[in-house]
């Protein structure tokens, strides 16, 4: 696969990205940049809750240079969609012509994307798109990834989950209701270590903490907030 100009990755730090950059490499899209979204407020991944410098580890590790969007807490979707129309216009003034997602089935958010990139011209793509969700998990333990959870939704995961490294045994005490990739927003992942890293990011474990937030407004469910545990990694 050519492309017109240089390609940039959306990458979150979790494992879909890991894969599908695995695949975005083998398919001649060579991403040059990692482009992450941060909680200014936190100096955290957005909805992650991984710090900036394990991020920063990450792409040294990977040998790709990272940029950051640095976002407000409480950030309304005008706000973020002002944010995101100047940070993908300045990209394509650096002649970026295309960009890489590691989205597997949610369909809105594939047309949404899409829809905000066409007025720039950048093409999106999506190398995992459509694949069974459990076959990805288990291609993505066979080629040698290693993934930690660092959030879950507390309605379909225990604290026990927390902080707990993806293996085969994972998969297998995963709840009927959740998807194994997490793809429904069930759980977050930070990889430290593939065939796309270098080396392993060093890291240790640290505290497990709760936090609640407001709903979305869309959202059907009768509690007004929703709660997430996450598990801090610090820096090595």
């Amino acid at each position: 696969m050519t492309t017109k100009g240089k390609t940039y990755f959306n990458w979150s730090g979790g494992k879909d990205s890991a894969l599908a950059l695995y695949h975005a490499q083998r398919m001649g899209l060579a991403p040059d940049l990692l482009l992450t979204s941060v909680n200014a407020s936190f100096d955290r991944i957005s909805m992650h809750g991984v710090r900036r410098e394990l991020l920063e580890r990450q792409a040294q590790h990977i040998g790709l240079p990272l940029e950051t969007i640095d976002v407000p807490e409480g950030l309304t979707m005008p706000l973020y969609n002002d944010i995101m129309s100047r940070t993908v216009s300045g990209l394509r003034e650096r002649g970026y012509t295309d960009t890489v997602f590691g989205d597997i089935f949610l369909e809105d958010l594939r047309a949404y994307r899409e829809e905000q990139l066409r007025p720039y011209g950048i093409m999106a793509h999506f190398p995992i798109w459509g694949r069974d969700t459990r076959e990805l998990l288990t291609e993505f333990l066979d080629l040698g990834f290693k993934t930690i959870l660092v959030c879950i939704k507390s309605e379909l995961l225990d604290r026990s989950f927390a902080g707990r490294v993806i293996d085969r045994d994972f998969i297998k005490d995963l709840p009927a209701n959740v998807d194994p990739c997490g793809e429904n927003g069930e759980f977050h992942t930070f990889v430290y270590d593939g065939p796309i890293f270098r080396s392993p990011v060093p890291f240790e474990v640290g505290e497990v903490v709760y936090r609640e937030y407001d709903r979305p407004k869309d959202d059907a469910q009768p509690e007004r907030q929703m709660g997430f545990w996450f598990c801090d990694l610090v820096a090595k």
